[in-house]
């Protein structure tokens, strides 16, 4: 005998948009360029340490903020157990909901160039070479305002970008070493601006053997990428070797790391996971 089912009355509540905890985010209109960016900030829960939090620039923040602070969110809670403490993370994005928008060709490039080349029918080739600006936007205006804002430790300070963001943070690193001491350049873009750069990595290291500095750096790039044909594979882990063969004396320790299976875009979350541990583990004062 067929039975019949009792009809249910489904019950709706209202709805409403779905928030990442303890973030907010905020416009400001950098002064040399009249550049507006949209700046996204996560904090802990609880009471910082007594010497701050250790804190991470984040460029494209767009594109991979909230892949970061859930990450760490999950992590941090038993940094005994998964060597990753708790950190502010600051996310440096644009207006727009696009993950990756043209503006970032501009900030994430030193110099003009014409390597740009695979462009779709009618997209205007976008505007580059504005990295000095850029860096100078986050150290003398973003820096000063997290840190009167969030209980920071200035002596845990990284920056993390990936693709032409990886760029940016190796430019960061020789232009400006004292800027960070963890420098995550994921998939770096070295195709672009490659004699500018190798330029700028030679005076790096002059200039480390007269003033040492203090910075750990680690590239990661997915498995495929190898296949590219700009080769940012094998140029990401000729430079590690570069920054390896310093002396020691110097105080910058490189890591090359590659991750099974994942390409330019996939690598990221993987990368992210693996960057929190390099960073933020609680045995690693130096």
């Amino acid at each position: 005998m067929e039975q019949t089912i009792p009809t249910q009355t489904l019950t709706y509540y209202s709805r409403r948009k779905v928030d990442i905890p303890n973030t907010e985010q905020w416009t400001i209109q950098s002064h040399l360029e009249r550049r507006t960016y949209r700046i996204m900030a996560a904090r802990p829960v609880g009471d910082p340490p007594p010497d701050g939090y250790p804190v991470i620039y984040l460029l494209d923040g767009n594109s991979v903020f909230g892949t970061m602070v859930e990450a760490l969110r999950l992590q941090c809670r038993r940094p005994d157990k998964s060597g990753v403490m708790p950190a502010i993370v600051v996310g440096i994005g644009y207006e727009t909901n696009d993950p990756y928008p043209p503006e970032r060709f501009y900030d994430l490039t030193p110099i003009p160039s014409k390597e740009f080349r695979k462009l779709s029918a009618g997209v205007p080739e976008p505007e580059q070479g504005g990295a000095e600006a850029f860096l100078q936007f986050i150290e003398k205006e973003l820096k000063p305002q997290i840190e009167s804002e969030f209980p920071i430790d200035r002596r845990r300070q990284t920056l993390f970008g990936h693709s032409l963001g990886g760029l940016f943070t190796l430019y960061a690193l020789f232009s400006k070493p004292e800027s960070f001491q963890y420098y995550i350049a994921g998939s770096p873009s070295l195709h672009w601006n490659q004699e500018y750069m190798l330029e700028l990595e030679r005076n790096f290291v002059a200039q480390a053997k007269e003033k040492p500095v203090h910075a750990r750096v680690l590239f990661g790039v997915g498995e495929l990428e190898k296949s590219h044909e700009c080769r940012n594979s094998d140029r990401a882990r000729s430079l590690t070797e570069r920054l390896t063969d310093i002396p020691v004396d110097i105080g910058v320790k490189a890591e090359y790391k590659e991750f099974e299976n994942e390409g330019h875009v996939s690598v990221l979350p993987i990368l992210v996971s693996r960057a929190l541990r390099f960073v933020l583990n609680p045995d690693h004062q130096d």
